[in-house]
């Protein structure tokens, strides 16, 4: 039997790298720890995109531009979902047909097409599944 393949979004990498985020960077940067040891994260390039953008300008306090590059490269070691033209057209569908935000759509899309049956995210509304993919804050009490 194989582990289920977690798909972490960008917000879960970002409290990991946050310490002033208290309990979530903890449970951010312990659910980091099993994946790697599990071997089972994967991501997207809009999640390191995001994390980039967002770990160098919005963290209360801001990442360097090298740490963050050196973090991204770190990730870029776990499978990485490469965004194509069809996943874009497949995320627009997803936003219409669920009234998702594009960018929700699109980490839905990526996780679901690089093979994960989990998404680790507090964007979406844990316990909600997407075909097999099924959606966990791991954040949530309980």
């Amino acid at each position: 039997m194989t582990a289920d393949l977690t798909f972490v979004d960008t917000n879960v990498l970002l409290y990991a790298h946050d310490r002033s985020a208290g309990q979530r960077h903890d449970l951010a940067r312990d659910l980091l720890v099993r994946l790697w040891g599990s071997r089972t994260g994967m991501l997207s390039t809009q999640v390191l995109q995001e994390f980039y953008v967002n770990a160098t300008r919005k963290l209360p306090r801001p990442l360097s531009p090298i740490r963050a590059r050196a973090i991204m490269h770190r990730y870029a070691t776990w499978p990485v979902h490469q965004i194509d033209p069809a996943d874009l057209i497949a995320a627009s569908e997803l936003e219409t047909r669920h009234r998702l935000s594009f960018w929700d759509a699109l980490i839905i899309i990526s996780a679901a097409r690089s093979g994960a049956t989990i998404l680790a995210t507090e964007d979406l509304q844990h316990g909600r599944r997407f075909g097999k993919l099924l959606i966990l804050d791991p954040f949530r009490d309980g």
